[in-house]
């Protein structure tokens, strides 16, 4: 099967950040690493490259930086990787996101598309079901367990009173939560070997897509300081009190 796997570059969750004071986005910077939630989704292409002696391709869109991140997921053992890097893209939301990333799949041709449920740095949590949509691929979602059976995928879909079997064929995009599978360490030559593993750099322009502009923001605040309690003094009649705040947050 040829499995394309989402990843994403970010800052590094333990190293200071600041926001560009003129357009107060993230300033993102050189040294990037692997979102931690994409190492299940690169796990589990692994996983079912064996299987059926397939290959993974990595795709991920922003700011390439160093590479580091990348390189991660291709230490794990990814075949290859496609980074759309475009400044123009700056900005874009999940739907321009999922516009651009299912463009570069489906130049590629694919079986299975897998991702996280969500980045940790966006939250969004709705790009892997846009790709589907513009893939014209049914969307496995929530993935805790996937099963393959020759050419049918049965995921054990996460839910909140327990989980749901769902199955389809191919071609299909699969999320999958954390605690799927346990990702691989990468080993010293799998590291060395992602020092040469082909990495293409490309642009919306050449998916045949022109870039928008993306969400602008306006202004930045400090979230407001969490305002002291008050103190009821009971001297019998607290309780009325009590109740009247009760009221006013409506939680009777």
């Amino acid at each position: 099967m040829r499995v394309m796997v989402c990843v994403k570059q970010i800052p590094d969750p333990a190293s200071p950040y600041e926001l560009d004071p003129d357009t107060h986005f993230l300033r993102r910077p050189t040294d990037q690493v692997l979102d931690d939630t994409d190492r299940y989704g690169v796990e589990m292409g692994l996983m079912i490259a064996e299987q059926t002696e397939g290959s993974v391709a990595l795709v991920s869109m922003g700011p390439a930086g160093n590479l580091q991140g990348i390189r991660q997921a291709l230490a794990m053992g990814a075949d290859r990787a496609i980074v759309i890097d475009d400044p123009t893209l700056r900005g874009a939301d999940s739907l321009a996101t999922a516009r651009i990333l299912s463009a570069a799949i489906g130049r590629e041709g694919f079986d299975v598309v897998i991702a996280g449920t969500e980045s940790t740095d966006g939250y969004s949590g709705v790009v892997p079901q846009q790709i589907a949509e513009f893939l014209d691929a049914p969307a496995l979602t929530f993935a805790k367990k996937v099963d393959l059976d020759g050419e049918r995928i049965r995921i054990e879909r996460q839910t909140e009173y327990g989980y749901d079997l769902v199955e389809t064929t191919g071609p299909v995009v699969i999320t999958v939560t954390a605690g799927v599978v346990e990702p691989r360490y990468p080993t010293f030559k799998g590291i060395m070997a992602a020092k040469s593993k082909p990495i293409d750099q490309i642009t919306a322009a050449d998916l045949g897509i022109t870039a928008t502009s993306g969400q602008e923001i306006v202004a930045v605040r400090p979230a407001p300081e969490r305002a002291a309690g008050e103190i009821i003094e009971d001297e019998g009649q607290a309780h009325i009190r009590i109740i009247q705040l009760l009221e006013q947050a409506k939680v009777i």
